[in-house]
């Protein structure tokens, strides 16, 4: 499935597929603990592929993208709940990077 969406696209779409619940958005705390728990699954699965600590045979095998899916809707979720655009985020923190930290790495050569 190969789409081409804007961050504000997906966060609508997102906001849309939560719209469909009574329920809505989790609260503050206990979506920064869904999103600590998708990050390790995420931690889980790099540590499978790339790590010393393999999976057991017992364990499920996911996918790095899977895990990284999961994390990020759940990110757009908490950005959502807290009406956060994720593009402008996104675009002062990397304006911040280019200024601040412009002389932080070394440059690879032209």
């Amino acid at each position: 499935m190969t789409s081409e969406l804007s961050l504000q696209q997906l966060q609508k779409k997102v906001d849309d597929y939560i719209g469909q619940f009574k329920e809505g958005y989790f609260p503050p705390f206990e979506m920064i603990a869904r999103l600590s728990e998708e990050l390790g699954e995420l931690s889980r699965e790099v540590q499978d592929v790339y790590g010393h600590k393999k999976k057991k045979i017992t364990e499920s095998k996911n996918s790095i993208e899977e895990e990284l899916g999961d994390f990020f809707f759940v990110l757009v979720c908490f950005a959502n709940a807290q009406g956060i655009q994720l593009d402008n985020a996104l675009l002062n923190v990397l304006n911040k990077y280019e200024t601040r930290d412009k002389d932080r790495w070394t440059r690879k050569e032209e």
